[in-house]
């Protein structure tokens, strides 16, 4: 199953500098497990010691907001894209 990754500048450096990846795995977690055995090191920019994604990265399968679906655990599919982006923030 191959599912798109869109990967941020910021983390671009665990990515060999590419904005887009092909990975895998049946749900979100499963996609960071296998970004982290092609990228190693990104997981833990990914996920906190518990291993829920970060507070300060939004993760979006298909334009959806996996927070308001079923969070690390929302299903993929072959053909997904998944959005990794940085929270903004400012006043």
């Amino acid at each position: 199953m191959a599912v798109t990754v869109l990967v941020p500048t910021a983390l671009q450096k665990f990515t060999n500098n590419q904005a887009t990846l092909t990975c895998s795995g049946s749900s979100v977690s499963e996609l960071f497990d296998s970004l982290e055995t092609h990228c190693p090191g990104i997981k833990a920019r990914l996920c906190d010691e518990t291993g829920q994604a970060r507070r300060f990265l939004n993760f979006y399968v298909n334009s959806e907001d996996i927070r308001f679906l079923e969070g690390i655990d929302t299903p993929l599919k072959d053909g997904d894209e998944v959005s990794i982006v940085p929270a903004v923030a400012g006043g």
